[in-house]
């Protein structure tokens, strides 16, 4: 039985990581900055102060990390708010699904929570789900379990209880390790023997996540 399903945002809900791809490499061209592309790949799932780690341990510790995510952002949201985001396919199906099954929904995003409200309710999805964990809102990044454990504590449900859909390593690493059943729906990145041996199920897409949920609700 379902109790719960924890939902991971970017990559998993919207198609946004290709456009976050999109804004570093245009930004990286405009100012020189080189190859971005291996630092954006290691800062998939991570909060934004792991992600600032991340570029001054890849780029150098004189590389402007400050000054390049605050143009980035402004030209991300630039370019996506007030519901360009595209969505992945499946997702309001699978939204609606869980919610006519009586299955709490929950989110667990390591991107600030200002920035996750507002992406969800411009595509009108923000009242689906039940609680909302964001990465300013733990101590601690992904692959560290505390933001679905939160999800958990928050949804009123054992870890074991409940599903988590990632699509980033960091992301089934933490599920994993706070005990929650892992699906995988790869976006950016193909999962490794490692990845999938933490998985209960690599999927190829939404759809085909609640073809699978059909078969136990």
């Amino acid at each position: 039985m379902i109790k719960a399903v924890v939902f991971d945002m970017d990559g998993v809900i919207f198609d946004s990581e290709r456009c976050i791809f999109d804004v570093w490499k245009d930004l990286a061209r405009q100012h020189n900055l080189g190859d971005m592309e291996p630092a954006l790949r290691a800062c998939l799932g991570v909060n934004t102060e792991t992600c600032r780690k991340i570029m001054h341990s890849m780029k150098g510790e004189d590389f402007p990390v400050e000054a390049f995510m605050k143009e980035a952002s402004a030209l991300f949201h630039a370019r996506y708010d007030g519901g360009k985001l595209p969505l992945k396919p499946g997702v309001r199906e699978l939204l609606g699904f869980l919610k006519e099954k009586g299955i709490r929904v929950g989110l667990a995003s390591s991107t600030k929570e200002s920035t996750v409200t507002a992406e969800l309710r411009d595509a009108g999805l923000y009242d689906f789900f039940d609680q909302i964990v964001c990465g300013n809102m733990v101590t601690k990044s992904k692959p560290d379990p505390e933001i679905f454990l939160t999800a958990c504590r928050l949804l009123d449900v054992e870890p074991g209880d409940a599903f988590a859909i990632e699509d980033s390593f960091n992301g089934i690493r933490s599920a994993s390790s706070g005990g929650l059943r892992a699906l995988m729906v790869p976006d950016m990145v193909e999962p490794t023997e490692e990845i999938r041996a933490l998985c209960e199920k690599v999927l190829p897409s939404l759809t085909d996540v609640q073809a699978y949920f059909e078969t136990l609700a």
